[in-house]
């Protein structure tokens, strides 16, 4: 969907299993934005997981989003052809020193907290993973190049105390919101304050690939000219690192608009992980794009 560049905002799926109802849903809330702003809504396929992406999900979001009537511009960014670009953020992001290699796996995190006074209150990030206890943050730097000469499996973490010291003025955004039930884009805002601490020293490139998803999808939409992110509620918290790290490589910040989820009858929200159905099989089946729109929360269907 094309129109003024005033409006731009983006459908960003990953390529790790066939789309099912949450990501119909997310798609419609974003081309309905971009429709409502007489904006452009983008396609972008975000499969920096190169361990689990397969082109014939790329090629059934495709056909997903072509039988729901979607349409896009050409050509769609592909994030595994984009590592130059997240290389090169990383590499300001060293030469501004607010990154560090970090060799710490698992077990070793775990090991570190369960060696503290009170490892069962040790704080959790808002997705609910342990916060990292700082190993290797600060090691000399004669002791960190002999380690990365040494051992190349490593990832680059943010050093959250160095960047929350670079900003001038603390952080927020702005939010289109929602009711309880339903969901009208446009219909209100609000500006949020952002607590980026509240994750801790993240990941922002791996020791497979040299990006994470935070990194990526900041430079991304700084490429795309993206006015309007439109993603699910389960990536609010997020946003709290994409704006820091949007303000650390003095990148525009757009708005943001986050959904609520899809949800099965349990409350329990799809997930490609869970084994939900992709709606192509409802397709696929013979229920028309009418039927599989019913089953969706209002907006766009009767869905309690």
């Amino acid at each position: 969907m094309k129109g003024s560049q005033s409006f731009i905002t983006r459908f960003a799926p990953s390529p790790n299993g066939w789309l099912h109802l949450g990501h119909a849903y997310s798609a419609l809330t974003a081309w309905q934005a971009a429709r409502q702003a007489q904006g452009t809504c983008l396609l972008r396929i975000e499969d920096i997981d190169v361990g689990r992406a397969r082109d014939h999900f790329v090629d059934g979001i495709y056909q997903d989003l072509e039988w729901l009537g979607l349409a896009w511009d050409e050509p769609v960014i592909r994030q595994s052809e984009r590592f130059s670009a997240y290389e090169a953020a990383l590499a300001r992001l060293r030469e501004m020193q607010l990154v560090y290699p970090c060799w710490a796996t698992r077990s070793e995190i775990r090991e570190a907290i369960a060696d503290k006074p009170a490892p069962a209150d040790w704080p959790r990030d808002p997705d609910g993973a342990p916060l990292y206890p700082g190993l290797y943050r600060d090691l000399p730097d004669s002791r960190r190049k002999q380690l990365m000469w040494e051992d190349t499996g490593y990832c680059w973490r943010l050093d959250m105390q160095k960047a929350l010291a670079q900003l001038d003025a603390p952080l927020d955004y702005v939010e289109h919101g929602s009711d309880k039930n339903s969901y009208q884009t446009g219909d209100k805002a609000v500006r949020l304050p952002l607590d980026p601490s509240l994750f801790g020293d993240v990941v922002l490139a791996r020791k497979d690939v040299p990006t994470s998803y935070h990194l990526a999808v900041v430079v991304d939409d700084a490429a795309q000219n993206v006015t309007q992110v439109t993603r699910g509620a389960d990536l609010q918290a997020a946003t709290s690192v994409h704006v820091l790290l949007q303000k650390l490589l003095g990148l525009p910040q757009p708005d943001y608009l986050h959904h609520p989820l899809v949800r099965d009858t349990s409350g329990r929200r799809l997930s490609k992980q869970a084994g939900d159905s992709g709606f192509r099989e409802l397709r696929q089946a013979g229920m028309s794009v009418n039927d599989v729109m019913a089953l969706l929360p209002p907006p766009f269907g009767t869905a309690a």
